[in-house]
Order: C-alpha cells, then sequence, then structure tokens
C-alpha cells in the first residue's frame, strides 16, 4: 500500500474522523473504525512501549520532533499541521487529536482517553475473531513506567501480557530490571507462552547468543519469522551494570545471517520486531535483505502509515507504533508463492470510549492493583495546566519534577532525563501519587548534587544533543534531550558536536566555563549512585502547593530550524 492508497482508505473511514462535538454520537458504535476487513493469510498485530500504563491515559504526541540531516521533513519527523497534511489527515478529528498535539486539551475532553489493557484486550479479541491465527507482537518497554511494574518488579505486566495472549516480545527498559530478574521471569513465567527474541544481546566473553535470535511461527500454512532486535544502546542509556556479562550493539552482520537463516529455513515472511528507534530502523532497512517489514519502537513516534525502504533485495516496510498502549498496529499480509504479494496496514489509536472493556482483563488489572489502591490514589495537588512531558525539550511535568529539585536541593540548576514516556494530566484535575510515579518509577531513581564547571556543563549538554541530533541515526543513543532547569541556552541542532549549544544563561547572566554551580539531577547510570528517590523529593516539594500555575517549559532558543516541519505551532 502506497501513501496514496493510505490516504485513500483514511477517507473512507470517516467516521473515525468526526469534529469533536460528535465524539459521544459514536461512542458505542465503532464499527466503521474497528472493523477492518481481512486481508491476506498472514496477520500481525503490534504494540510497543506501553510502559506499564494499564489505565486509560492522556498522552500528548510532541510539539518538537526536529528531523536531521537525511531523515529533515520525513517521518517520523513531522508534528502539528505538518503531520496532518503529510497523512491527509483533517484537522479537528479524532485521528487528528490521536496524532498530533494540536488544541490537546480541549480533545482530549471531547474524545475522552486512551489505551488501558482491558480496552486493547477487547481490541485485540475483535481483530483476531477475524483473522485466524494472528500473532500478537510486543515491542518492548512493557515492564516499566509504572508505579505497580516497579513494586512488583514487572510481575504485573508480565501476568497480563500472558491474559493478553502476546506471542513474541523483545525488550529495552526490561533489562533494568536487572539480568538475574529477567532471566527469572523468561524462565518461569514466559516459557512456552511468549517468546522473548533479541538477536543483538551477547555474552560479553564468548559473544554467545544470550536469547533466540528469532521464532519461526507457522500462520495459515505460511511460515512467519519474528526477529527480535533490543535496544542496541542499552548499556549507555541505562545502567550497564545492571546487565555486565551482557553486550549489546545494532549487529548488522549477525541479523542479515540470521535473515537469511531464516529465508534458508523457509520464512515465506521475515519480520523485524525491533526496539531500535525508527531513524536506525530506516538506515537498516536500506542495508539489509530479506526483511518483509520493521514493526518498530524505542522512539514512541505514532506513524500512520509504512515507509518503504528500498535496498539491494527489494522494499522493507518500516512502521512504529507510538506508545503507553494508545495505538495498535494492524498488518495483513497477502503471502503467494512463499513470499508476500500485498498487504494492508492501519494503525489504530484505542479510543477508550469506543471499546468496551474486557470482562477479564480489567478483573485482572484490578487484582493486580488493589494491594496498592490506597497509595497510588493518594493526591497532591490540582494543576491549572496541562503537564505533559513528550518532545525534543523540557515538557511541563519536567518543569515540575526540575522545580522541585532546586527548590529541595537548593541547587542553582537542575538535570532530568529526556524519557520519552509518562502521561499527560488535564488542566483542572488532581494530581495524585501514581501520576507522579509514572514520570519517575525506574530502578535508578537517585536524587543527587553536584559542584559542576560551566565547561563541563556545557560539555554535558553538547554529548546529550548529539545524541538526539547527529545526522547519523547509528549514533542517535538515548532519548529526547536532557530537561534542564534555571539554565537557559541556545541550541542549533544542525550543527555539529561542540557548536549545538551556546549562549548559556544563569539569571540573566552567561555561565563561567571556570565557575563552579551547584547542579542537582536524578537517574544516574553510574554504580556508585546514592540519594533519596526523585518521587520522595517531588512529593515533599508538591506537599506546599494546593494548586500548580501553568508552567511556561523552558525550552531553548532554537538556531537554524525556521523551516523545520518537525517543531509546530502551540
Amino acid at each position: 500500500m502506497n501513501r496514496r492508497d493510505f490516504l485513500q482508505m483514511l477517507a473512507a473511514a470517516a467516521a473515525a474522523g468526526m469534529p469533536i462535538s460528535a465524539r459521544r454520537a459514536l461512542a458505542g458504535d465503532a464499527d466503521a473504525l474497528y472493523d477492518i476487513s481481512p486481508f491476506g493469510n498472514v496477520s500481525l498485530l503490534h504494540f510497543t512501549d506501553c510502559h506499564a500504563q494499564l489505565l486509560p491515559l492522556h498522552y500528548r504526541e510532541p510539539q518538537f520532533n526536529i528531523g536531521v540531516g537525511a531523515a529533515h521533513g520525513k517521518p517520523p519527523h513531522l508534528v502539528g499541521e505538518a503531520l496532518l497534511r503529510y497523512f491527509g489527515i483533517a484537522p479537528g478529528t479524532a485521528q487528528a487529536h490521536a496524532f498530533s498535539f494540536l488544541d490537546f486539551s480541549a480533545a482530549a475532553r471531547s474524545y475522552g482517553k486512551a489505551g488501558g489493557f482491558a480496552h486493547l484486550a477487547s481490541l485485540v479479541k475483535r481483530l483476531r475473531a477475524g483473522r485466524p491465527g494472528a500473532l500478537l507482537l510486543d515491542g518492548g518497554d512493557t515492564w516499566q513506567g509504572s508505579a505497580t511494574a516497579l513494586w512488583t518488579q514487572a510481575q504485573d505486566m508480565v501476568d497480563v501480557c500472558l491474559a493478553l495472549g502476546v506471542d513474541v516480545m523483545t525488550a529495552h527498559w526490561e533489562f533494568t530490571y536487572g539480568a538475574q530478574r529477567v532471566t527469572e521471569l523468561i524462565e518461569n513465567d514466559l516459557r512456552g507462552r511468549i517468546d522473548f527474541v533479541a538477536q543483538n544481546v551477547r555474552t560479553r566473553d564468548f559473544e554467545d547468543p544470550v536469547f533466540p535470535a528469532y521464532v519461526m511461527r507457522e500462520v495459515n500454512g505460511v511460515a512467519v519469522a519474528i526477529i527480535g532486535q533490543a535496544y542496541p544502546y542499552t548499556p549507555i542509556a541505562n545502567p550497564g551494570h545492571f546487565m555486565p556479562d551482557w553486550s549489546f550493539g545494532i549487529r548488522e552482520r549477525e541479523l542479515q545471517k540470521t535473515v537469511d537463516d531464516a529465508r534458508d529455513a523457509g520464512a515465506g515472511v521475515v519480520v523485524l520486531l525491533s526496539h531500535n528507534g525508527m531513524d536506525i530502523d530506516l538506515k537498516l532497512a536500506s542495508r539489509i535483505r530479506g526483511i518483509d517489514a520493521i514493526l518498530g519502537g524505542h522512539t514512541h513516534d505514532a506513524v500512520p502509515a509504512p515507509v518503504p525502504v528500498e535496498n539491494a533485495d527489494g522494499t522493507t516496510l518500516v512502521t512504529n507504533a507510538g506508545s503507553n498502549g494508545k495505538f495498535l498496529g494492524v498488518l495483513d499480509f497477502d503471502v503467494r508463492g512463499g513470499q508476500v504479494a500485498d498487504y494492508r496496514y492501519r494503525l489504530l489509536p484505542v479510543f477508550a470510549d469506543l471499546l468496551p472493556a474486557d470482562a477479564e482483563m480489567a478483573a485482572l488489572i484490578e487484582k493486580k492493583r488493589g494491594p496498592f489502591a490506597n497509595k497510588l490514589s493518594q493526591p497532591l495537588v490540582v494543576t491549572d495546566g496541562l503537564l505533559y512531558r513528550r518532545g525534543n525539550f523540557n515538557g511541563s511535568f519536567d518543569e515540575l519534577i526540575l522545580r522541585a529539585l532546586m527548590e529541595v536541593k537548593d541547587a542553582q540548576i537542575a538535570f532530568s532525563p529526556g524519557f520519552r514516556w509518562g502521561p499527560s494530566i488535564l488542566p483542572g484535575e488532581t494530581l495524585t501519587r501514581e501520576d507522579l510515579m509514572n514520570q519517575t518509577a525506574i530502578t535508578y531513581p537517585s536524587v543527587s548534587v553536584n559542584e559542576l564547571t560551566g565547561e563541563q556543563i556545557k560539555s554535558i549538554l553538547e554529548d546529550v544533543c548529539d545524541n538526539v541530533f547527529n545526522p547519523d541515526p547509528y549514533y542517535q543513543q538515548g532519548g529526547d534531550m536532557v530537561r534542564v532547569g534555571g539554565l537557559t541556552y541556545a541550541c542549533a541542532p544542525r550543527e555539529s558536536i561542540g557548536s549545538r549549544i551556546s549562549d548559556m544563561r544563569l539569571n540573566g547572566e552567561l555561565i563561567d566555563a571556570d565557575r563552579s554551580y551547584r547542579v542537582a539531577s536524578w537517574g544516574s547510570t553510574a554504580p556508585d549512585a546514592q540519594g533519596e528517590p526523585v518521587w520522595e523529593v517531588v512529593e515533599r516539594w508538591l506537599s506546599g502547593h494546593q494548586h500548580i500555575a501553568p508552567v511556561k517549559t523552558n525550552v531553548p532558543r532554537l538556531v537554524g530550524v525556521a523551516d523545520e516541519p518537525g517543531i509546530g505551532l502551540p
């Protein structure tokens, strides 16, 4: 299906694009959006980066998603109106709300929440009913991101995914529970039920595979190979000491051999279940032969249609299925004569008001959350403005964390990791302890305060900025830009490392390269990191407030990006 076919298909789904005022009339009749005619003989359902969000939520798509080099002006680096134009989505519609940040608060109140595993379960069952043998694939970042996942060491998410009927998964944040816990869950809980695949994780000593590289499943007489690609930079982006005996990487050579082995074993369809991030997947697709599709994750990009990438052996489809349980990708292949003849793809928003909660899944979720219900529901503060995180630079929820770090720790400057996960909170809503944990629930949450020189601060910002904006995707080794409090600066994303960060100021005064500044931060990957958990610091700060006024985000002054469709107007 090319882009023109996709636009025609989207127009045919007009019921999903009713005006905001018509949403409640549509509720209860989801046929137009979710009754997709079966196609072909192999169906794959794909979700990724749900970050342990069991309940329906709001999640604001990015206003800043800047593309550099060959990625400029192309998916996934399109936001707001530019994204809607490219994919032919009408403004002010359900699809526009799902895929963009535009008019977010008003649209969110009208369309309701998205995701939630009970609603996702209903959609999975609905689609599987017309697609015998359909495989459900989990792209990773499933076991981390909530208080209950942290407190149960991912057991709640493992149990829920087993009930959902996941067939195959790969991983990233899962590894932050440590090699021992990951191995324990795979051997005791997943064995014989969910295949955990990752061709690019090897032992450090002899480079032996840690996990199976792929699994072959038969679907309606067609051999389907699902190859796993874990996040290749896990020990860089997260604490390497959590998995000291394992090495990671993209491993092109090994991947090509795995693809060839799968084809030699009779695979009629080869799919890479990837947690590389979409930019890496696009480059990889141009260099590896024999992959029919890459079902991608990590970067949380909700891309409505596949990007076809040509390579020496043909074309590979590259997709990315959003995050937080907000979307479900549906890829149908028509396989004839041992190869893919045609396909159809939809990335379906999971509107909780349009899908009934599956009773069995809802009961399981209530059981898993029950022991923690009182602790989770503790009210902390009312927010008068929208709180969100996702984007290249500071989100408004990041600002709360940064302000708490600076005030509680008496710091001049604060850094907070550029995580992409964390639901949005609408104006007027009460922020609970669960909401705070949804932004901070990691296994290395310690807050620290250090004296850093101006030169060291610039070096840190330059290093992180290069991880985000290096024009070679294989050198993009982290999340979004580190969130910065107290300090203002200018950023030139299209420059090279050492030249992107300038005009750093504190209280209007230029930062002195030789002077020391008191800097608070959290989430250090160092093995000796110590300090109280960040959620305790933020909760203590919030206790001194009844309301939080609308927050102005500390976005850097951007240089050289005037023509950037990855920047949207509010």
